[in-house]
């Protein structure tokens, strides 16, 4: 299992990205948290299978259909991750 740190920039808020997320979470079998930033763009915490994360990272460089998609950070998240998929408040 590994973690990463996400950050997704462009058209994100106000598309139903956050929602989006927690979906595609639970369908390829991620556990972490999404929220909106302050900044306009969307954090995210993803861990689980090396193959789970290629999927997930795909998946976010897409988005849903609204949102316009112009960055994708990823840096490695050493902290533990509870289990299954959460939505937080924006931070």
């Amino acid at each position: 299992m590994a973690a990463v740190t996400v950050r997704i920039q462009g058209r994100v808020q106000g598309v139903g990205y956050r929602y989006w997320v927690a979906r595609q979470a639970g369908l390829i079998g991620i556990d972490g948290w999404v929220r909106n930033r302050r900044d306009g763009s969307v954090e995210a915490v993803f861990s689980g299978t090396d193959n789970a994360l290629k999927k997930m990272l795909g998946a976010c460089n897409k988005g849903p259909t609204m949102a316009q998609v112009t960055r994708v950070q990823e840096t490695p998240y050493d902290d533990p991750v509870e289990a299954g998929f959460h939505t937080r408040e924006t931070g």
